[in-house]
C-alpha cells in the first residue's frame, strides 16, 4: 500500500495444527485484510503460512515484547490463553502490534482466532 493509505492487519491466533482453511474463513468473515500477523512462536505452523499464501497476503511474525506492549489495548482477554502463552490476548495483540488501532475485536472459528487493526 502506498500514498498514505491505511493497512488492515489481521492478527491470527490458533491452536497447534490449525488448518489453513480455518484461518482463511475467519479472515474472509472479518472482511479481509492487507496482511496477516501471528506470534513469533507460531513461525513453524504450516496452516498460518498456507493461509497467507491462499489469501495472497504478507505474513508478519510478532515477538513477545511487541505482544506484551499492547496487552492493555486488547478488549478480549482469556485466562486460559494467558496460562498457555503468557499473553491474555493473542489475535488482538498481533493485529495491534506496531501502532495499529483495533477495528474488529477477536472472532473465533474452528481452531483459529482473528482480529483486525488499521495501521497508518
Amino acid at each position: 500500500m502506498g500514498g498514505g493509505e491505511a493497512v488492515i492487519v489481521a492478527g491470527i491466533g490458533c491452536r497447534r495444527g490449525c488448518p489453513a482453511e480455518d484461518i482463511v474463513a475467519l479472515v474472509r468473515q472479518a472482511g479481509g485484510a492487507d496482511a496477516l500477523a501471528a506470534p513469533a512462536w507460531k513461525h513453524g505452523e504450516a496452516g498460518i503460512a498456507e493461509a497467507a499464501r491462499l489469501l495472497d497476503l504478507n505474513l508478519r511474525f510478532i515477538d513477545d515484547a511487541a505482544l506484551a506492549a499492547v496487552q492493555d489495548q486488547c478488549p478480549t482477554r482469556s485466562a486460559a490463553v494467558a496460562r498457555a502463552t503468557g499473553h491474555a490476548s493473542v489475535a488482538e495483540a498481533a493485529a495491534l502490534a506496531g501502532g495499529g488501532r483495533l477495528v474488529l475485536a477477536r472472532i473465533a472459528g474452528g481452531l483459529a482466532t482473528c482480529a483486525l487493526a488499521e495501521h497508518p
